[in-house]
């Protein structure tokens, strides 16, 4: 994942909007309310499309969580790859994350929301889809 797999000139989203939550791309700003959401999801996350069968998440300190945040924000800010906080005003209610897919110009797409909210599970998954779709230039990507 060494290489941008955007290109250049086009202009990362810095947020997006839908029904009942927003994104935000992931940074330190984050990390309590990113930290309490996952952890308080666990065995959720894992059952969610796309994430089964992943050692992620597990038990991780606040530290840690913000350690990794720091590697996604890294990532998104040299475009290799792009982590959004998903959110209710405040809240963080999940994640999203856009990476390389197998072939040129495409990605590869999961998120989660909290066990909490599960209701909006199909409702992001559905909105980020028409996102993808419309805003970014894949050619063509898969949303587990």
């Amino acid at each position: 994942m060494a290489e941008r797999f955007v290109p250049e000139e086009f202009e990362v989203p810095q947020r997006f909007s839908g029904p009942g939550f927003h994104l935000e791309p992931l940074g330190a700003v984050h990390n309590e309310r990113d930290h309490e959401a996952w952890m308080s999801s666990i065995d959720h996350i894992r059952s969610s499309p796309g994430m089964e069968g992943r050692d992620w998440p597990s038990p991780m300190t606040l530290e840690e969580n913000l350690a990794d945040m720091e590697m996604h924000a890294e990532e998104f800010e040299t475009r290799r790859s792009f982590t959004y906080s998903i959110l209710d005003g405040d809240e963080v209610i999940g994640c999203v994350y856009i990476y390389p897919g197998q072939e040129p110009a495409s990605a590869t797409v999961r998120s989660w929301v909290r066990q909490s909210r599960a209701e909006l599970d199909t409702v992001v998954r559905r909105s980020l889809r028409d996102w993808l779709e419309s805003d970014w230039p894949f050619a063509a990507f898969h949303y587990d």
